[in-house]
Order: C-alpha cells, then structure tokens, then sequence
C-alpha cells in the first residue's frame, strides 16, 4: 500500500482561496440568468452570485438551519434561499435554470444520483453544471475525515446523470475538485 500524499497547506488553507475561489464559480457561470445553487448553506455564494453577475439566483438547501435566520430574500439582488429537498424541485419547471452550481455539497448529499437527475431535469439544453468538491486524499479529508469523490467517480457521475463534454480537475494545489459538463443541446447528443 502507497504511503499517504503529504499536504504542504496550511490548516486555514480553504478560508484563504474562498473569495479566488468564488471569483472563479462566477467566470464559469458569467452566462447564466438563471442559476440554482443546491446545498447553498447560509448562502453566501448564492448572494456572490446574485450580487456579481446580476442575474437570478436560488439557494437552496435540505436544512432550515443552514439557512439565513431572517427572511430568505435579500434586497436590490435577484435572489432567493429557500429550504427544501434537491431531489424533487416541483416548484422549478423543466429546463428553467441555466446553470446548477454546487460547492462542497454533493458529498453531503444521501442520493447524489437522485440531485444530477434533478439538476439535468431543470437546466435548459445547453445549460451547465458545476460542482466544486474537496477530493479523497485533501487536506479537507484529513481535517473533517469525511469521504469524497475521486475525479473519476466525480465524471462517471455526471456522465450518468446525462450530462455531456464533462470536464473534471484538481485545482489549488490539489484541493480542489472542478467538474463541469453541459446539457447536450440535441437529443442524444453525448460529445
């Protein structure tokens, strides 16, 4: 068995990329007018989003908890945070988001599966996906012990899901897992 990789960052090292990294998620998702960001947590990237790229964003999340205490809506900004299961958006019709955006969230998922159907379900044809996770051997592993995706497992995923051109590596120093894939505009299409 290989000794484990030895992780040359800092403790704080992802409160130190937060903002470069967010500042990505926006170039990557600069198109979209439309975007659902699942697992939003106290939606601070929801709001980034909304604030930066003027466009519609809701965050949405399974726990009332994570949540903003006060109300879900935040003023002079397109956005909305609400609590509900990422598994079934009746409330979001078919192909109506342009982009689905989810950070350090698919690991925390129990039907991950279940959420990239529901993902491709609401995002329109040629719309995107992204998903931004810690990966296996990170030092978030070694902090918090919690499993994560390898980019493979990660790609395998997304191409299950029906998502096409899937893209998926490792940046920051390896610490953090960049997917991405596209809802084929033509029926069938797999590129």
């Amino acid at each position: 068995m290989p000794a484990p990789k030895k992780i040359n960052v800092p403790s704080d090292y992802y409160e130190q990329i937060r903002l470069q990294l967010q500042r990505r998620i926006v170039r990557a998702l600069r198109l979209a007018r439309h975007i659902a960001d699942f697992g939003c947590g106290n939606c601070e990237l929801s709001q980034y989003l909304a604030q930066a790229l003027h466009q519609n964003v809701i965050g949405i999340d399974i726990s009332k908890n994570s949540l903003p205490k006060k109300k879900h809506e935040f003023p002079n900004i397109k956005l909305r945070c609400i609590c509900h299961n990422a598994e079934r958006l009746s409330f979001l019709k078919k192909e109506s988001m342009d982009a689905v955006v989810m950070k350090y969230a698919l690991h925390e998922m129990t039907q991950p599966h279940k959420i990239l159907k529901e993902a491709y379900r609401i995002i329109r044809p040629g719309g995107t996906i992204l998903i931004v996770e810690f990966p296996k051997d990170s030092l978030a592993q070694k902090l918090w012990n919690e499993d994560y995706f390898t980019p493979n497992q990660l790609r395998k995923m997304l191409k299950n899901a029906g998502f096409c051109e899937v893209k998926v590596k490792l940046l920051f120093q390896s610490q953090i897992e960049w997917a991405q894939g596209w809802k084929p505009t033509i029926r069938g299409q797999t590129r």
